[in-house]
């Protein structure tokens, strides 16, 4: 179950009470879940009781009570617990990471993008002429079109002709200016050295993963091919999860997606894929991306050992499930890398 899915169950379980009568309020248009935060318990929180308690006359406990009983006869839930002042904890059942996995690999590297194409919303997006700025300025541009929206890039002087190499944003100089109807501009740190002789993907990570106003390591440590390296950690984890599937096939057993018990954090950040590429778009933040990246890969690599039969053993439903889990977090690692600019490699 994916945060959007889980914030329409937790709607579904207020207009069944003000349908029933025990709560008086407008059902908002939204739920807001996220990770249970200190006290707090299960796979994800939300605040919705504390929300609607006002509008409701009664306390947020007694609110979050009357929707508790509801959320448990949801199939997809093994408890919900409240806590604090009136926070709703929701656990889910194993097999709610079976439609999470099935529509990661039904969408693919779309998956968290837009499901109508561009909303209408014209953005003019504008940067200095520094090579990180137009990096950045192009890492945003590709999120927000994610997101549907239709963004033009303006740069306040020509960027350098050797910077082609990792630019690929439709950045212009002239020509007629965009009506839009939001106008941005990207203003990040500048880089403190050339990144070019870092190569494409190397320099773009070195610009796009430190927060705007922090300064980039270059040229740091982003060519080490070790663990310590976040750049090779989210590549690696890729480029595994394409061998498994290589692996699988010649041992002849495909992905099944399946319940996956021993793989919470994964699917919970895999889950959080699409709200992480909105909020990206949101505030810009290119490194919320490449923080999410690594993220998933380390919640991948304790998985993906376990992913093929070891030996004598017979592929079962659960190496085809975990195989399932493995591709859909490749698949969560390429898309988000392609956003960055960046190539996912299947051999590495």
């Amino acid at each position: 179950m994916t945060p959007v899915e889980l914030s329409r169950t937790v709607l579904h379980a207020v207009r069944r009470a003000v349908d029933e009568g025990e709560l008086s309020v407008t059902v908002p248009e939204r739920a807001v879940v996220t990770p249970p935060g200190p006290g707090g318990c299960g796979d994800y929180a939300t605040s919705i009781a504390l929300q609607l308690a006002r509008a409701a006359g009664r306390p947020p406990r007694d609110v979050a009570e009357i929707l508790r009983a509801r959320l448990l006869d949801e199939r997809s839930f093994t408890d919900v617990v409240v806590t604090g002042p009136g926070f709703l904890n929701l656990s889910l059942q194993s097999t709610a990471s079976v439609g999470l996995v099935e529509e990661i690999l039904r969408r693919g590297r779309w998956y968290g993008h837009a499901t109508t194409g561009f909303s209408g919303t014209a953005v003019r997006l504008r940067c200095p002429a520094e090579v990180r700025a137009v990096v950045v300025a192009d890492a945003v541009t590709r999120v927000l079109r994610s997101q549907g929206d239709f963004v033009r890039v303006e740069c306040d002087g020509r960027p350098a002709p050797e910077w082609e190499s990792v630019l690929g944003a439709d950045v212009t100089t002239r020509g007629p200016r965009l009506i839009a109807d939001r106008s941005l501009t990207v203003r990040p740190v500048p880089a403190p050295a050339d990144p070019l002789p870092l190569g494409r993907d190397a320099a773009r990570w070195a610009l796009l993963h430190p927060a705007a106003h922090d300064r980039p390591r270059i040229p740091g440590d982003h060519l080490v091919q070790r663990e310590t390296n976040p750049l090779f950690r989210v590549r690696y984890a890729h480029a595994r999860t394409r061998a498994l599937l290589r692996n699988a096939a010649d041992l002849g057993f495909h992905p099944e997606p399946g319940p996956v018990s021993e793989a919470e954090a994964l699917t919970a950040v895999l889950g959080d894929h699409p709200r992480v590429l909105a909020a990206t778009a949101a505030q810009h933040a290119p490194d919320r991306l490449a923080r999410h990246l690594i993220a998933v890969a380390d919640a991948a690599m304790p998985l993906l050992s376990a992913v093929l039969p070891l030996g004598e053993e017979k592929p079962s439903a659960a190496h085809r499930a975990r195989l399932a889990l493995a591709e859909a977090a490749g698949t969560v690692l390429a898309g988000g890398l392609s956003l960055l600019g960046i190539d996912a490699p299947d051999h590495l």
